[in-house]
């Protein structure tokens, strides 16, 4: 089997590294992909949005089956492309994606299925917007409806982050539409969900750290890091979040005409205090695929054959296939470029990946690294390197990591020091 996955961060790295791994799998080949990818995939250099050129590379190489990665992706159409011409692929419609491409719609649609959420009111104007904070003051969420790579979330606990939180919402990230959301307090935990457009099962639990620094202090990130399986919930809870969180936007996006078949991200906040759970649980949002950094945290614990999975979303496959995962824990570190998320530093050389690599239980995933001139391996974006460490707990897993993390040499490295903590 040829496989296609379409990306180039860490998330993408992972996908092509545990599908390389597959005795059903012939070849991965990833576009655009990134330097690590190279080490396990065929890389052609096509962008994620060029969906056409994507669709002719795919039908002249033969290939059997695509795997989204990014949300720019599907908002881009892929999927709908790739259907009309006949071609297997794993994620959601445009139309479907909408749950993560416009936050205000996802809140709509969670009202209507009756999913548990925060209270919630949408602007077009900066005038209401500055008027509607003022009157009811911090704390409050103040959130873009587009895209935003994870960077258009403001949550505003003191009524002097409102005017800072506007320049960033009006200025750079050029939002359209503003929601408004009431503030919940607790613990965050991402639950994914395998869906096929009528049926659905849940991926092994997970929690990311989107905070740049420790303490959960500093703007908030594409993720800093993340722990599979999440401590913060049990069994009987995911339970819950199944039945009222994601099988009732199945069953809402199908009454649409909009059937859902992919990665549902549900992000949760779970209150810290047991005796609140789980109706007091609350979605937070919905992406439309793995989330990064919880898919390198994920894969690396998936242990049945991962064709299976991908096939069963794309209808490829009719029998639900049994996930198995192994007992250790993952944590999974990043390592971001100098300035990130503000102003972020390109073209810095990294050391001791290969010395990183070496650490026992560790998988070093590339997100955002490039080749120079010189043939020298540096940094080209954000986010620029994943570490997962592999553990009997929570604690043994990050040690794992940090040990692998502390021998790679960055300028200016930026690295949360509380993952899993």
């Amino acid at each position: 089997m040829k496989i296609l996955v379409i990306g180039s961060g860490a998330r993408e790295h992972a996908l092509c590294w545990r599908l390389a791994m597959s005795r059903e799998v012939s070849q991965v080949i990833c576009a655009p992909g990134n330097a690590g990818i190279s080490t396990c995939a065929e890389v052609v250099s096509v962008a994620a949005t060029e969906v056409h050129d994507l669709l002719k590379l795919a039908q002249e190489r033969g290939i059997d089956l695509t795997v989204v990665g990014p949300e720019v992706a599907l908002e881009a159409g892929i999927v709908d492309l790739f259907q009309a011409n006949g071609m297997a692929i794993a994620g959601p419609s445009k139309a479907a994606a909408l749950l993560e491409s416009s936050k205000a719609f996802a809140k709509e649609v969670m009202v209507a299925a009756g999913v548990p959420t925060a209270s919630y009111e949408v602007f077009t104007g900066q005038k209401e917007l500055r008027e509607y904070c003022r009157v009811k003051g911090a704390p409050l969420v103040l959130k873009a409806d587009g895209l935003a790579s994870g960077k258009g979330v403001f949550v505003v606990t003191d009524a002097k982050d409102f005017e800072p939180a506007f320049e960033q919402l009006f200025g750079p990230i050029r939002a359209e539409r503003v929601v408004a959301e009431e503030f919940l307090d607790g613990v965050e935990v991402s639950c994914i969900f395998a869906c096929n457009g009528t049926d659905l099962m849940p991926l092994a639990p997970a929690h990311d750290y989107k905070r740049l620094r420790d303490d959960d202090e500093g703007p908030n990130t594409g993720g800093m890091g993340s722990v599979c399986p999440s401590p913060r919930i049990s069994g009987a809870e995911l339970e819950w979040i199944q039945e009222r969180c994601a099988a009732p936007i199945l069953t809402e996006m199908a009454k649409r005409g909009t059937p859902f078949s992919g990665f549902l991200y549900a992000g949760l906040m779970v209150p810290q205090d047991v005796a609140r759970r789980p109706d007091g649980i609350r979605v937070l949002e919905y992406n439309t695929r793995l989330g990064d950094p919880e898919c390198q945290a994920i894969l690396v614990r998936l242990a049945s054959e991962p064709t299976e999975l991908f096939q069963w979303i794309a209808g490829v496959r009719k029998d639900k296939p049994t996930l198995v995962w192994r007992k250790e824990v993952s944590t999974c570190v990043v390592v971001a470029s100098d300035g990130y998320p503000e102003g972020v530093a390109k073209g810095d050389e990294i050391v001791g990946i290969d010395l990183a690599a070496l650490v026992p239980d560790t998988i070093v995933f590339h997100a955002s690294t490039s080749v120079n001139e010189k043939g020298r391996l540096v940094s080209n974006g954000g986010r620029t390197l994943s570490v997962v460490g592999l553990g009997d707990d929570v604690e043994s897993s990050r040690r794992v990591a940090y040990k692998a993390v502390d021998l790679i040499q960055l300028r200016g490295r930026r690295v949360r020091r509380d993952i899993g903590s």
